[in-house]
């Protein structure tokens, strides 16, 4: 029985967004190992036959020293566990997992799945992360990415693996997330949700912004909620809006389907994406999505018929969508859903996707 290992920073991550590869591959009689930080999600993992790893990793910033801890915790894994072929996600299991993979000369592919901001700032730190990046999917045998944008960037800094192939990110499962009637309150509140990490490169600051405007114009005829954690440089911004009436903050759930059903329209102001998994499955659910202008999100919208865009980093623009949104008729809001499910329907169905993955793993085991 041939066995797949892999390596990613989150057990959420990986069974929300990625949990069909792993049950396609042990269809296919792969024996499947996962590494992951956290066990939010390992019980899922176990109960359907994958062998769960714990493996720290300091997903945020460059800690010498835990970081060449994470290349010595993936080199031993590597030894123990004995892969046919590795299969990582995000940028420390990519560059970590790839140099200790190459040292053991075993088969790996890897998905990009978001620039960061790094790539924007640029700097010393762009040229160590270019460099590192080099090193490590040089020896990688198929090397995804999740639009054609990063592609291209990683094209022009010479990051190249041994194959490449663009996928429409991870996909939405259309089964999980099953369209919805659209919800018309009967209290008359048009309901605005947030998704992920209350962060900078989240739009956070235009969120809040938005919400605390939108509020002064139309009262409680407007809510706004963000479900998940926030950074601790948004502990105390959060923490007024709400004080102030504007603003709920809800913690992680384990499930946001719910959540999705009662939202009047997601917004999600980011600043980039690889391709937005909070977008896809709100559309999917009926929603329609208040998003920025930029890659990783505006895929997932038909301009104008399924959702608005806004420009990126700039809170009127964002203000600006949502007022629009609000003085739409409820007969185009529902239309609105229904063509954000139509869209996601024809080009983010996840099972193609993971068709495509699991197809180059045979290939290359």
């Amino acid at each position: 029985m041939p066995k797949a290992l892999i390596l990613a920073n989150s057990s959420s991550g990986l069974y929300d967004f990625r949990n069909e590869i792993l049950t396609g591959l042990m269809d296919e009689g792969f024996e499947v190992t996962v590494s992951l930080p956290d066990d939010l999600k390992a019980k899922e993992l176990q109960d359907e036959g994958c062998k769960v790893i714990h493996t720290d990793i300091n997903r945020r910033g460059v800690n010498p020293v835990q970081d060449m801890a994470l290349f010595g915790a993936y080199r031993r894994l590597l030894k123990s566990e004995k892969p046919d072929i590795v299969i990582t996600y995000t940028i420390k299991p990519n560059i970590y997992g790839g140099f200790a993979c190459r040292l053991a000369r075993i088969p790996y592919v890897s998905t990009i799945t978001g620039l960061g901001s790094t790539f924007e700032r640029g700097g010393t730190l762009l040229k160590l992360i270019v460099a590192m990046y080099k090193t490590a999917l040089k020896g990688c045998s198929c090397l995804f990415f999740q639009n054609e944008y990063n592609h291209q960037i990683f094209e022009q800094h010479g990051i190249r693996g041994k194959k490449t192939v663009v996928v429409n990110g991870s996909g939405v499962n259309l089964d999980k997330h099953k369209f919805e009637e659209y919800p018309g309150h009967k209290d008359d509140v048009t309901r605005f949700l947030y998704i992920g990490r209350l962060m900078k490169e989240k739009g956070t600051e235009e969120l809040l912004y938005a919400a605390r405007k939108a509020h002064e114009k139309y009262g409680d005829k407007v809510s706004f909620a963000a479900v998940g954690y926030s950074e601790e440089d948004f502990e105390e911004p959060v923490k007024e809006a709400t004080l102030a009436g504007y603003f709920k903050s809800i913690p992680y759930q384990k499930d946001i389907h719910p959540f999705i059903k009662e939202a009047d329209a997601i917004v999600h102001p980011s600043y980039h994406e690889g391709m937005s998994n909070v977008l896809m499955e709100a559309a999917a659910t009926g929603r329609p999505v208040i998003t920025t202008d930029i890659n990783g999100c505006k895929e997932v919208v038909n301009k104008d018929v399924s959702g608005l865009l806004c420009r990126p980093r700039d809170k009127e623009s964002l203000y600006e969508a949502i007022d629009r949104f609000m003085e739409l008729p409820m007969e185009k809001r529902i239309e609105m859903g229904k063509a954000a499910r139509d869209h996601v329907e024809q080009k983010f169905d996840r099972r193609s996707i993971i068709l495509t993955y699991i197809n180059e793993i045979k290939q290359i085991v």
